[in-house]
């Protein structure tokens, strides 16, 4: 079962509970909240984008838009086949070694895609990055 407390808000948190999963109840923190408009904000560079106050590298945006959706296709693949893994370990390995290679080939992760030399902050805390006056003021707007 999923509850959703003051989802259409614009200051909002959400909460979950998952019956019969031992899980506990996940609440957003207050420091974290964005406009839905802003759901997940890319930075202005637009190397990243922010889910719960953490940086996320984008996609390489000089991917051509087949090579993208080919890679992307992929990508969404290997996450289905490690769901129905689940309980091999082996096989699961196997698999999220292809998810990886996906992500790697969109430059989600591995060598950086700019060349500018500046730092990745893939998943870094915002606060804890250049981005932090960025993300504070449209927290607050």
């Amino acid at each position: 079962m999923l509850t959703f407390a003051s989802a259409l808000r614009p200051n909002w948190h959400v909460e979950v509970t998952v019956a019969n999963r031992g899980l506990s109840s996940r609440r957003r923190s207050r420091s974290c909240e964005v406009n839905l408009s802003d759901h997940y904000p890319k930075t202005p560079d637009g190397r990243y984008f922010v889910v719960r106050c953490r940086l996320w590298r984008c996609s390489n945006p000089a991917l051509d838009e087949e090579t993208r959706l080919r890679l992307v296709k992929e990508l969404m693949s290997a996450r289905r086949a490690v769901r129905d893994a689940k309980g091999d370990s082996d096989r699961v390995a196997q698999i999220r070694k292809r998810v990886d290679d996906a992500k790697v080939s969109l430059g989600e992760r591995g060598p950086v895609w700019w060349h500018d030399d500046a730092p990745d902050f893939n998943r870094h805390l915002v606060k804890n990055t250049p981005y932090a006056a960025w993300y504070e003021k449209l927290s607050l707007g």
